[in-house]
């Protein structure tokens, strides 16, 4: 079976060509290989792989930024997923594709299920949501999978932000009034397996929109606390920094971030037999690959 991965460079790209099975045949791109914001690459790329599946990991992820570069924003995250569900809906193929808690305003006092209310508060929120819609509409046979505060050994993420500061800070500043699910990229990456799997044994799978999360949920101060005791435990870093607890008026940003944004799993578990991983867990297995790497 081959599956077109999409975003192949990406934190939850890398985990899905990491963690791929063996009877798959993968045809995995970044974005130097294919601009999907591009309709006719996208149409192009799918007539020559000629995928059973498609897997899009590839998002604009700069979430301040993205306040100030609306057109690219809106290129990667509507219009790119436009033409994925239309190039998938046209073969007949599932289109498998990550979203994000930012779709919510935040306003919430308990997890959010996936027929609550999007009202995102920022424009990648926004273009995030456009682009779940899009796919929605115009592909049938797609699995949207809300995630939040990914984090892994590729790319940019807060635990690798919390690792490199605390070589040069002894004190550093956290905001501890917004509340999420942090969520490796290795458990986001093997959820989608597990739906190939399934896929791959009886093709009428439970289609739409799920939520994905690690658990329990926490601050970002309560995060980075973890963050470095483990890291400590382990040598990464030589000393801890002493953490303050802020709010998020403390540390205004660009972008608006949803002061609530946890999600509730239970929808996903009942379908899919997939229950969210402890995300404390999934530090350690981050932190232990990070510093093997640092010691290769």
């Amino acid at each position: 079976m081959r599956v077109l991965i999409i975003g192949a460079r990406g934190q939850v790209g890398h985990e899905l060509v990491r963690q791929a099975p063996p009877a798959f045949e993968l045809i995995a791109l970044g974005s130097h290989e294919l601009d999907i914001s591009s309709a006719a690459q996208v149409n192009q790329a799918v007539a020559e792989y000629q995928p059973a599946l498609i897997i899009n990991a590839a998002a604009y992820t700069a979430v301040d930024q993205a306040e100030t570069d609306t057109e690219r924003a809106y290129a990667v995250n509507r219009d790119a997923c436009l033409h994925l569900a239309h190039a998938a809906q046209q073969t007949n193929i599932p289109l498998l594709h990550i979203s994000t808690d930012y779709v919510f305003s935040g306003q919430a006092a308990q997890p959010y299920c996936e027929s609550d209310l999007c009202q995102p508060q920022s424009i990648y929120g926004a273009s995030k949501l456009a682009g779940e819609q899009a796919i929605a509409q115009h592909c049938p046979q797609h699995i949207i999978l809300r995630t939040s505060w990914v984090f892994g050994i590729d790319g940019n993420n807060f635990v690798k932000t919390m690792l490199r500061l605390a070589q040069t800070r002894t004190e550093l500043s956290v905001v501890d009034d917004q509340h999420g699910n942090p969520t490796s990229a290795r458990s986001i990456a093997m959820a989608l397996w597990r739906i190939v799997n399934l896929y791959q044994t009886n093709p009428s799978q439970p289609w739409g929109t799920y939520h994905y999360s690690g658990t329990p949920s926490c601050t970002w101060y309560e995060f980075a606390t973890e963050i470095f005791a483990q890291a400590l435990q382990l040598g990464l870093i030589a000393a801890q920094p002493s953490l303050n607890p802020i709010t998020t008026a403390d540390y205004p940003t660009a972008a608006k971030r949803p002061a609530y944004s946890v999600l509730d799993n239970q929808l996903f578990s009942e379908k899919f037999g997939i229950n969210p991983l402890d995300w404390r867990q999934e530090l350690s297995a981050v932190l232990l690959s990070l510093r093997a790497h640092s010691q290769a």
